[in-house]
């Protein structure tokens, strides 16, 4: 049975776990916890030398080497999502990226929803990869009904028994790849997370207990149209029964200015203060290896203190004004490449490199396809790829979900890099015939998905108004839809299937696979529409909310 302390001093906030009867001594035992989190395919730095893994080894190496000499303990922990987001690793399932983590040291991982992006055979191969658990309390087998994945770790450092357990957000049922994960079901995290913190308290009585977690941090649980996440969790829980959550998905700096409120312009180099909720602190650190969460905890007579937290930045620059010239110049010190590092992982990233660097089109203007612009109203890139996907179907619109689109292009020349950046998924474009009746029903759906999720809907070919209620005044091929009539519109094959909450269609009677990468399709229609002007797919209020 665990018992909760929390204690503020100057500069220090403490959570305690320990069992009802300590003893108390004078040995104070030193914890210090590195965690990063939505790696997503970043093993190699940027074109402006930010993150890559050679540099995150050199940091690790130094904090590591430090912490023991002064007698503490290390513990190397991952929130997830180590797939999709650049094509040189995409194109090799992710290999130099867990092979990475594991020359890194990384001790746990959670499973994220991108760790479902590809057949579960790969999923497999990257667990043999991957020389450190990949945990996951919430997923089960669908015909066995157990556990598909290791729910949890025991660790002992410097004396201290460690239980870090692992939760995947139960959107990934929504959002992941329903062709690969219809084996499995995604249950709710909170309950899983109770009984099974319940159960290592039984048999395994930690010091110390750990999630690390895929599930998102909304500030004060406002989740809106997503699962809930890390908030929830910690709130769902008894006081104190998590020490920490790890976490991931929301790909955010999780700094506090006060309680339930987000410091909404962190920048590198930032003092951070991560959430406490319920007698649990929660961490984030960003996306892609940008910084390495650094937490620093002394353990002593059973209560856990946080005496210092920050974020790390890897080699993040920031533009400043060198003789009337902006220059990029590194936050903080410059952190080397560990060489070692950079030797293993060079041969992959130059096997990527001679075709994805081959130029394809170019462009007079940016195609916009910013996270916090795509998902919240139409653009020239969220247009382009429907009609990309429309005319390759012959169909009278485009359909295209803004989740499905993860980059920006910008102006000027245009590579195969570029188009797999943007569409890294590799999923197929479809199309269906239905009545205008059943557009409409369907439209009626789609249309009014929320903003903020990547459900919020991208069209082309046609116009409407949506209101809450539904969709009015629908021009398809400049007349009003006629319910009687047979219509055509292509969706990329994730939500044909009922990804994003999609109304599922592969079993309607006008359902066509037609077998095309919809990479492919955007690169081949890039390629012949060259020198593509961008303001041919500006949004010019086609689609009116209300």
């Amino acid at each position: 049975m665990k018992s909760l302390v929390l204690a503020v001093a100057v500069g220090t906030l403490a959570v305690g776990c320990a069992s009802d009867n300590v003893v108390e001594t004078n040995d104070v035992q030193k914890l210090t916890i590195l965690h990063t989190n939505d790696h997503h395919g970043r093993f190699w730095p940027n074109k402006y030398g930010e993150l890559g893994m050679a540099a995150r080894k050199t940091l690790i190496d130094q904090i590591r080497e430090e912490v023991e000499s002064e007698g503490g303990a290390v513990l190397l922990l991952s929130g997830g999502d180590i797939n999709t987001g650049v094509p040189e690793s995409d194109l090799l399932d992710a290999e130099p990226d867990f092979k990475g983590m594991t020359l890194l040291g990384y001790d746990a991982m959670a499973l994220g929803n991108h760790e479902f992006d590809n057949p579960l055979s790969v999923l497999e191969k990257q667990q043999e990869w991957a020389e450190f658990p990949m945990l996951s309390a919430n997923i089960y087998d669908k015909e066995s009904q157990t556990r598909k994945f290791q729910p949890y770790q025991m660790f002992e450092k410097e004396g201290l028994k460690i239980a870090v357990i692992g939760l995947t957000t139960e959107d990934t049922a929504k959002i992941g790849n329903p062709e690969y994960i219809q084996s499995l079901d995604f249950r709710d995290p909170k309950p899983e997370a109770k009984q099974l913190l319940a159960e290592i308290e039984q048999s395994e009585q930690p010091d110390i207990t750990i999630a690390v977690t895929h599930m998102g941090h909304y500030q004060d649980g406002n989740n809106g149209g997503n699962a809930p996440g890390d908030v929830a969790l910690a709130r769902y829980l008894p006081t104190g029964a998590l020490d920490m959550v790890i976490g991931g998905h929301s790909q955010e700096p999780v700094c506090m200015e006060g309680p339930n409120l987000v410091k909404k312009q962190f920048k590198p180099g930032d003092e951070c203060q991560p959430d406490q909720q319920n007698g649990t602190w929660i961490m984030q650190a960003f996306e892609w290896g940008k910084y390495v969460g650094r937490a620093d905890y002394e353990y002593e007579n059973g209560e856990l203190n946080l005496v210092h937290y920050e974020l790390v930045p890897i080699n993040l620059t920031k533009k400043v004004e060198v003789d009337g010239k902006k220059e990029r110049v590194i936050v903080g010190e410059e952190i080397e490449q560990d060489s070692d590092i950079e030797d293993f992982l060079a041969p992959y990233q130059e096997q990527g490199q001679a075709k994805l660097n081959v130029k394809i089109a170019e462009s007079n203007g940016k195609l916009e396809g910013d996270r916090n612009k795509v998902r919240f109203e139409q653009t020239n890139l969220g247009r382009l790829i429907a009609t990309a996907h429309m005319t390759r179907a012959k169909a009278d619109f485009g359909v295209m979900n803004s989740g499905g689109v993860r980059d920006s292009i910008a102006q000027g020349n245009i590579t195969y890099k570029d188009v797999l950046t943007v569409q890294p998924f590799g999923n197929i474009v479809t199309y269906v015939d239905m009545t205008g009746v059943e557009v409409l029903d369907y439209l009626n759906v789609v249309a009014l998905k929320p903003t903020d999720s990547g459900a919020y809907a991208q069209f082309a070919g046609i116009s409407m108004t949506v209101t809450s209620k539904g969709v009015t005044d629908v021009i398809v091929d400049g007349k009003a839809i006629d319910p009687n009539e047979m219509y055509r519109f292509s969706i990329p094959s994730f939500n044909a299937a009922g990804g994003d909450g999609y109304p599922v269609i592969t079993g309607h009677s006008g359902y066509v696979d037609t077998g095309f990468v919809d990479a492919e399709v955007l690169k081949e229609y890039l390629e012949s529409h060259s020198p593509l002007d961008v303001t041919l797919y500006e949004p010019n209020g086609e689609v009116r909310y209300q």
